[in-house]
């Protein structure tokens, strides 16, 4: 039985440890350094576990380290959520410092897991829990595009009024303003989104799910989204710890793959449970390719913020 660590018992953290128990991918442990925390939604888990049918998994709450030891897979949601008016970038200096400090733990006690970061700015935290650990970059990686992904299917579901499952796209760059919609592989029901909607559309869509999560932060007033990001990372999870190699958004590390090195960023990746089996490089149009790099470019500058 696969054992699954979640660093941080906030929302994302929590609902996550839930979902991962309810899909029976394994048991848990779920950390946070306040006091209580963790062992307290923990406990509550599982009284909800006798309702939902999960209690052959179990699921420790605590803020002890040392608990990570056999996990094969441990997901970093650790740091401050993003406020009203405040970017992506804003968080940059103290989320480095959380992320630095949980990944001195987790090389310390988990030296043969995969780490999959959540904490936002997610690709400069994923690049630099990749250099703090000095694990292999298939064994690092962060999640984003599924996120970003479901976001784009869900409006444009709603400008054409079908299930969200007749779309398929995908969104590659960084999580934020920066991220690439992959409209020129876009379709609604097998047809090319530029012959469902109209380009002015099409761009509002976009600018929609670009501040798709501000504005849930805007709504929320004192939080940010939850439900759909640990949602994502449960995609994620699933494929690692099933051995699917299916293929998802990720940031991944680049060693030359779409002309980008030692970066992270979102691409497709094939996943497994030795992590990144593979970046797939697709065809790109020019102007969605000088977006992927424009993309890489804002993390190459915050990366020289923090390291």
């Amino acid at each position: 039985m696969s054992t699954i660590s979640i660093i941080g018992a906030g929302q994302v953290g929590a609902t996550l440890a839930f979902l991962t128990l309810e899909r029976k991918l394994g048991n848990v442990i779920l950390i946070d350094y306040v006091e209580g925390l963790a062992k307290g939604k923990a406990l509550d888990i599982m009284q909800a576990g006798a309702l939902a049918g999960f209690e052959k998994n179990s699921i420790v709450g605590t803020d002890d380290y040392s608990e990570i030891k056999n996990s094969k897979i441990v997901v970093i949601t650790a740091g401050l959520p993003r406020k009203p008016g405040m970017s992506r970038l804003d968080l940059l200096k103290k989320n480095s410092e959380i992320v630095s400090s949980v990944v001195k733990e987790i090389a310390t006690y988990a030296p043969e897991s995969i780490i999959l970061v959540v904490t936002n700015p997610l690709d400069v935290m994923t690049y630099l829990a990749y250099k703090k650990s000095n694990f292999k970059p298939n064994c690092v990686l962060g999640q984003a595009g599924v996120l970003d992904t479901a976001r784009l299917k869900y409006f444009i579901a709603q400008e054409c009024k079908v299930p969200p499952q007749e779309i398929s796209t995908i969104i590659l760059g960084g999580h934020g303003n920066s991220m690439v919609p992959i409209i020129s592989k876009t379709t609604v029901s097998g047809k090319p989104l530029v012959e469902v909607l109209s380009r002015e559309t099409i761009e509002r869509v976009i600018e929609k799910t670009r501040s798709g999560g501000a504005e849930i932060v805007s709504l929320l007033k004192t939080g940010s989204a939850y439900y759909a990001p640990a949602g994502a990372t449960l995609m994620m999870l699933d494929a690692m710890v099933k051995d699917t190699n299916s293929l998802l958004p990720a940031s991944a590390y680049l060693n030359g793959e779409y002309g980008l090195k030692d970066i992270y960023v979102g691409v497709p990746v094939r996943l497994g449970k030795k992590g990144v089996r593979e970046v797939v490089e697709i065809s790109l149009t020019d102007k969605e390719k000088e977006a992927l790099h424009k993309s890489a470019a804002i993390y190459r500058q915050s990366i020289k913020e923090i390291l």
